[in-house]
């Protein structure tokens, strides 16, 4: 059984409903990293996290992940305060931006860091559809402010690209991964993964 290195209960849900079996241990990396590019921004980040975590599981496979929202080469992060959200929504709003999400499924002799972008089209909003959802508690523990899976779904114009991954983990391409390096297999007959 592999371990899913974080405290996002997206991620979690996401495997869970996919028919992953895993174990959850978060680690604490200091995500304060100077990197301007979001590709390996996320990349860097997925990997450091996976890596921290194993030191202490080597015997386990790890998996982790990091993902941002980023426009007109602008990362934005979690917002802290309403002031923030207003900013990051009101910039959102009839705009194109991207969400990225690199992954890292790490063992001490082996291991795979891809990403994922997917573009998201949000619809022109209003002032008071702004104030309202911001007046909500949904914006602030998430990266751009907005949950696509939540109340935020009315915002969304349309997308290009994984779903799972503007979720915060693009299912696909991870259990593409996991098969490749032979941490679960599908076997006939069964809903869930096995482990090897």
């Amino acid at each position: 059984m592999f371990i899913l290195g974080s405290k996002s209960p997206r991620r979690k849900a996401l495997l869970k409903e996919a028919g992953l079996k895993f174990e959850v241990i978060s680690g604490d990396f200091d995500e304060a990293i100077n990197e301007p590019d979001p590709k390996k921004l996320v990349e860097n980040l997925s990997y450091y996290k996976a890596q921290e975590i194993s030191e202490n599981n080597p015997d386990r496979w790890v998996l982790g992940a990091d993902t941002v929202v980023y426009i007109d080469g602008t990362i934005l992060e979690k917002p802290e305060n309403k002031d923030y959200a207003r900013e990051m929504i009101s910039k959102l709003s009839g705009n194109k931006h991207t969400v990225l999400t690199g992954y890292t499924i790490y063992s001490p002799k082996r291991h795979i860091t891809k990403s994922v972008e997917t573009s998201v089209y949000f619809k022109d909003l209003t002032k008071d559809e702004i104030e309202w959802y911001i007046s909500t508690e949904e914006p602030y523990d998430k990266a751009g402010g907005y949950a696509i899976q939540g109340l935020g779904t009315f915002m969304i114009k349309g997308i290009e690209g994984s779903y799972s991954n503007v979720v915060g983990l693009p299912v696909s391409s991870v259990i593409e991964s996991l098969i490749s390096f032979k941490v679960v297999k599908r076997e006939i007959g069964k809903e869930n993964y096995s482990s090897y």
